[in-house]
């Protein structure tokens, strides 16, 4: 007979809810629900399971009162109220690295993309344009990348990046070393001043909150990428924007913004500038990341209710 009562209110791989399944510890219910609907619906529940789209903040948690366990499918942890959750004591549990694959892949494709104009040769192809001597692009084969944030995503966009012949210069705070044949700096100026290319690979938390602003750019070398596939939030939109009327740096690549889906004034400024690529936060949206993610949390829960 199951134990406990899980729900999952975002889309798990069908693999993983059958693991779920399968073990025998689950009641479970899988549906989404929006903020105020999700509140009456945690009568009883012990687990709840969410991606990103789903944000457990203080009155989510303090709706469930038989709240144990919250399973975030990914590896960001900014949907979730980790305060409130420890003064409740629920357990919060993420898939660090499991999607690392999918989102570095993104990465270096829309570095890519950005160098050698594929969304405006799409565009211009579809629209009837041959603009052959317009997208003259450039290689990215002996550039340098400075990857803010060295934790799973960060090394694998380090690893994907070496095999591309970039450079590859590192700031995290928290990694003092490495095997890889990696610069790891102690400042985010060094390397604000010295890449080609910038990538972000950070959580949004108090410390990291527009870690690149308006300062950061002002020192950023002539002509750079900034790339974000992190969290919005941890680049400055407003300064982001500034910098591109400048001319300051060549371009952005996001993934990511501080407001999703992004209102219509940043829809109508900083999205509607040539030198901007972006995509709707799709960075571990694919099929094998979505079902490591979900292979993942399940058998962590697994292990969890049968320590409970």
């Amino acid at each position: 007979m199951a134990k406990f009562k899980l729900h999952a209110n975002d889309p798990l791989a069908k693999e993983a809810m059958d693991i779920l399944e399968d073990s025998g510890l689950f009641e479970i219910t899988a549906e989404h629900y929006d903020k105020d609907e999700l509140k009456n619906k945690l009568d009883g529940v012990d687990f709840l399971v969410v991606r990103s789209a789903t944000k457990v903040k203080k009155d989510i948690i303090e709706a469930g009162k038989d709240l144990k366990v919250i399973g975030r499918a990914g590896i960001g942890l900014d949907n979730v109220d980790l305060v409130t959750a420890k003064e409740k004591g629920v357990k919060v549990y993420n898939t660090p690295g499991a999607n690392a694959l999918s989102v570095s892949e993104l990465t270096l494709g829309m570095i890519i993309s950005f160098f050698r104009f594929i969304p405006r040769g799409t565009a211009g192809l579809k629209e009837g344009l041959w603009e052959k001597k317009k997208l003259k692009g450039h290689e990215i084969n002996g550039k340098t990348i400075g990857i803010i944030g060295f934790g799973a995503i960060g090394k694998d966009v380090a690893k994907k990046s070496m095999a591309f012949g970039l450079n590859v210069i590192a700031y995290d705070p928290f990694v003092k070393e490495t095997d890889m044949d990696v610069e790891l700096v102690e400042n985010i100026d060094y390397l604000m001043e010295n890449s080609d290319i910038i990538s972000l690979h950070i959580p949004l938390t108090e410390g990291t909150k527009h870690i690149v602003g308006e300062k950061e750019l002002s020192k950023v070398k002539e002509g750079a990428l900034i790339v974000n596939l992190s969290r919005g939030g941890t680049v400055d939109e407003e300064a982001l924007y500034n910098s591109l009327l400048d001319e300051k740096i060549c371009g952005a690549a996001l993934d990511v913004f501080e407001i999703e889906p992004p209102t219509d004034e940043i829809r109508r400024k900083l999205l509607q500038l040539d030198n901007v690529i972006c995509t709707p936060h799709i960075g571990a949206t694919t099929y094998e990341g979505q079902r490591r993610v979900g292979l993942e949390m399940a058998k962590k829960l697994v292990e969890v209710a049968k320590k409970l």
